[in-house]
């Protein structure tokens, strides 16, 4: 099973949009792209979305290739259409810098309010940056709204484990 994002990190942003990946995210950016060879930067692609996506999600070569095998199998049609915009077109392929940092172009910086930090998060084949204020803001609503969903004092593992066994999984 190829290698997966985990944790989470904030670090500095410089005037010219560079910020340093993760010494553990690297290496998975590493193993998911099949022409790194030591000594070669690994490249990555860096979806940025629509209007909507308050973040940037952060593909290896592997991972964004299997979503576009995917989304090629697809009929012909509005969500493909729109799919292959968000994932081909409103993206940015690139590639670690010798200093193991992220140059994020100007333009993508400025659409998630990217200024003196970012937020780095795993979500497993992907990773996500954000601006620290909005996805403290964003995830304290979410929070909010899945605290509705759960008895009062449950477990996220253990309503993971509930909705498994409901779905026949578990």
């Amino acid at each position: 099973m190829a290698r997966r994002f985990r944790g989470e990190y904030t670090f500095k942003v410089d005037s010219k949009g560079r910020v340093s990946i993760p010494a553990l995210f690297r290496r998975v950016l590493e193993a998911g792209d099949d022409t790194w060879v030591d000594g070669k930067r690994p490249e990555l692609v860096i979806v940025y979305g629509d209007r909507e996506q308050a973040f940037l999600e952060v593909y290896t070569m592997r991972a964004i290739a299997a979503l576009e095998d995917k989304i090629a199998l697809l009929p012909s049609g509005p969500l493909k259409r729109k799919l292959t915009k968000r994932i081909s077109g409103l993206s940015h392929q690139t590639e670690v810098d010798p200093d193991g940092r992220l140059v994020i172009p100007l333009r993508l910086r400025e659409k998630i309010g990217l200024e003196k930090e970012a937020y780095f998060i795993a979500t497993g084949d992907t990773f996500q940056i954000w601006n620290p204020d909005t996805y403290a803001r964003i995830e304290a609503a979410e929070e909010e709204a899945l605290g509705g969903d759960l008895p009062e004092g449950i477990d996220l593992m253990d309503a993971l484990d509930m909705t498994l066994s409901r779905m026949g999984e578990g």
